[in-house]
């Protein structure tokens, strides 16, 4: 077996090591879990940092479990949050477990001919049928209300509860289901650990509390042994959030998150971030990320870390050809991209390149009859602000359509279209317009 509390402490991704867990994990083959939550049919890039360490554990040759939480996603788990998740139906949450484990596909071998094979499980399936009164005698008598109440899962939120009471603020409180969530958690560990011989949960560092219940039920009522290993929850350099970009979670199924956008959100990563994040985020190996480090700091202006970052999740997440499509869209803002190029990008990447870009909407009977470029650019439009600005960047050769430089008597047709309902104007470098035609 391969070291594999070795291999995540240079990558930076330990946060706590139960003792004995390294020696455990160099005996023989181990099973660990960690658990996703299914509240939504994708994850986000706020989950890779488990999902990696559920990889790695695979390549240093132990067996890997994804564990998507049915049974707890009904309920909310509250390390961290400020109140209550919504509750989903069952039909819901079998949805988004084949969603995720569809994405789960791209970093782990779910192969079942190999004794490491990946497997998935949701909590939902041991759960459904425990009654209250069994799981209350069978499970709840063996933790104290003392042993909860001292986690800072249940603390934080108390605290927040009577300070928003002491100032008048009103508070909803904990619920009780929220308070049971740790013994929730805690049998799923019990369960895997009795019928997947699974001695092993990780997760982010706010779940130690919920982890430890796991072990402590499984000493008390499985006179057994098990462990737990918790990663950092990673932060950005700036102080913003990582994961969050300006329309909300980086997701990882391009429908929510397109492969553009993805590559982008790496590619834009801080010198300091994507140090980081090259190590925990990647499987190149550490004499490789410190030569990409080390010619990184030669000539920072290269964002070398930065495009090998984006390259390799991209790829990783989406695929090799979702990546070059993606390089191709980022070469139309800032390279020698051509007409072809454009039109060449399905709708929702161009959309995507150029978000935030104005727009205007032409009607379809006016391109079709050939569209003066001056009213394109300044009557029709207020792309520029009159018909004499207009046609002195015309003079200036200043002016393109879809990337091609454009003169005075130029008429837009529908041999402009780029996918039958976009033109994209441009002044200058940077300045740029798109017309909708409608």
């Amino acid at each position: 077996m391969n070291n594999y509390l070795e291999e995540l402490r240079w990558r930076g991704m330990i946060h706590d090591v139960m003792p004995g867990a390294e020696e455990h994990l160099l005996e023989s083959m181990r099973s660990a879990y960690v658990g996703f939550d299914p509240t939504a049919d994708s994850l986000h890039i706020g989950n890779l940092v488990t999902i990696m360490l559920l990889a790695h554990f695979q390549r240093c040759g132990h067996k890997p479990v994804a564990l998507v939480g049915g049974a707890t996603g009904m309920i909310g788990d509250p390390s961290g949050k400020s109140a209550e998740r919504n509750l989903l139906d069952e039909a819901t949450l079998r949805h988004n477990q084949d969603a995720i484990q569809k994405q789960l596909e791209h970093f782990l071998d779910f192969d079942s001919a190999k004794d490491n094979a990946a497997v998935m499980v949701n909590n939902y399936d041991w759960m459904k049928s425990f009654s209250f009164l069994d799981f209350i005698r069978d499970v709840g008598k063996h933790i104290t209300v003392n042993y909860m109440m001292a986690k800072d899962s249940v603390k934080n939120r108390i605290t927040v509860d009577a300070d928003a009471d002491t100032s008048g603020g009103g508070s909803e409180g904990m619920s009780f289901t929220e308070f049971t969530y740790q013994l929730v958690q805690g049998y799923d560990f019990l369960h895997l650990f009795r019928e997947n011989n699974c001695s092993l949960q990780m997760g982010g560092s706010d779940q130690w509390g919920n982890i430890t219940t796991g072990t402590e039920l499984i000493r008390r009522i499985a006179n057994g042994k098990a462990y737990a290993i918790t990663c950092p929850l990673i932060t950005k350099a700036d102080g913003s959030k990582f994961g969050k970009s300006e329309g909300g979670n980086v997701w990882l199924d391009p429908a929510r998150t397109s492969a553009y956008k993805f590559y982008q959100y790496w590619l834009n990563s801080s010198d300091e971030d994507s140090e980081k994040f090259i190590r925990i985020f990647t499987f190149l190996d550490e004499s490789e990320i410190n030569a990409l480090i080390a010619e990184h700091n030669e000539a920072k202006h290269l964002r070398v870390l930065q495009k090998r970052l984006a390259d390799e999740l991209t790829t990783m997440v989406h695929s090799a050809d979702a990546l070059e499509k993606a390089k191709q869209a980022s070469s139309i803002l800032f390279g020698n991209a051509t007409a072809d190029d454009l039109k060449a990008l399905d709708e929702q990447t161009f959309l995507d390149v150029f978000d935030g870009v104005p727009q205007a909407q032409v009607s379809a009977a006016n391109v079709a009859a050939g569209l003066d470029i001056v009213a394109a650019l300044a009557t029709d439009t207020g792309f520029l602000k009159s018909n004499g600005e207009a046609r002195r960047a015309l003079k200036e050769n200043s002016v393109a359509v879809n990337k091609v430089k454009v003169l005075e008597e130029h008429k837009i047709g529908t041999q402009d279209l780029i996918n039958d309902k976009f033109i994209l104007l441009q002044r200058g470098k940077k300045n740029y317009f798109v017309l909708k035609v409608v």
